[in-house]
């Protein structure tokens, strides 16, 4: 029976199955909402669903230049990161691994995915890869450092008010949220929850933080040379990263013990996921055109990592 229940969570929940149909289809009910706002008809709710299956039926063409397995492996490898993130985080008591669910491990995995990005852009040998490349550092840079503050801040606050030091523990930040509820009520995380809503778009590579891509300027930068499978692995990887970034925030300002149900706590999660996509995703889309990449990384050093600091002095003080 363990050994059912370990292939029941690794493929089907939260795993594979899960991580890939429901991020598809949050890909889709993010297009279709801002298709709304801003007065469209949209695609339909399941046109990530068949882009998919369109690229993966399409010849995967290698370019002649190109680094063929660092070409081919690095989407891969992005793809299993990101799909292996949900293992980690606890949703309202359940978590696959207990052990080793801390922050730390999710943000290395969440480097991985931009990693890859950046390497299998280099390995193509294009200009316009060149370029996109250079940009996704900046992102990264941009993101990276109020993410890191967001995290230091909550661990201060449940470490503290645990009565011990700073925690990285998802458990602990779940138990914590179990016995005093949910992060996001406390006035020391509000600006942190804001900033993690912020930094969402970027680490997707959404609107109007897709400058790595960039369509109308440098032709899909990294992936200017990807097609067919290899292409699919990598918008498939940017759909699943919604719902990973969206079942962090869940876990860190939204978490506790939930209904008790397995399967309502599923639905609340649904739920929840969609209503941060529609927040963080969507308006910013919907809203803003894209930005430069100097712009980037002046908001990032700014506006989230003020209201990381901000949360960040709370904690300390005990606020």
């Amino acid at each position: 029976m363990k050994i059912v229940e370990t292939l029941f969570y690794i493929l089907i929940f939260p795993g594979l199955l899960f991580s890939i149909s429901f991020g598809l289809i949050l890909s889709g009910i993010d297009r279709k909402v801002v298709a709304k706002m801003q007065r469209r008809i949209g695609p339909p709710l399941l046109q990530p669903v068949y882009d998919f299956i369109k690229l993966t039926a399409k010849e995967s063409i290698i370019p002649k230049n190109a680094a063929k397995n660092a070409f081919l492996w690095a989407p891969i490898i992005g793809l299993i990161s990101v799909i292996s993130i949900p293992l980690f985080i606890p949703m309202f008591g359940y978590t696959f691994i207990p052990a080793a669910a801390d922050m730390i491990v999710i943000i290395y995995l969440l480097t991985i995915p931009a990693l890859a990005l950046i390497i299998g852009g280099s390995s193509s040998g294009s200009p316009f890869a060149g370029i996109g490349i250079s940009r996704e550092m900046v992102t990264m840079l941009s993101y990276e450092l109020p993410l890191v503050i967001i995290l230091l801040a909550i661990g201060a606050k449940v470490g503290f008010a645990s009565g011990g030091n700073v925690t990285f523990s998802l458990s602990k930040i779940y138990e914590y949220q179990s016995a005093s509820g949910p992060l996001i009520t406390k006035v020391a995380m509000i600006p942190a929850a804001i900033a993690f809503l912020l930094i969402i778009p970027a680490e997707v590579g959404s609107v109007p933080f897709d400058v790595a891509e960039a369509e109308t300027e440098i032709c899909e930068g990294p992936l200017v040379e990807y097609s067919g499978f290899n292409l699919a692995l990598y918008k498939l990887t940017q759909s699943v990263k919604m719902l990973v970034m969206s079942s962090l925030f869940i876990a860190l300002f939204l978490g506790g013990r939930g209904f008790g149900n397995f399967f309502a706590n599923i639905l609340l999660l649904i739920l929840l996921a969609i209503l941060v996509v529609v927040i963080s995703i969507s308006f910013s889309k919907a809203i803003f055109a894209r930005i430069k990449i100097e712009q980037t990384l002046k908001f990032f050093w700014t506006i989230p990592t003020g209201l990381s600091l901000l949360s960040l002095i709370m904690a300390y003080a005990r606020f």
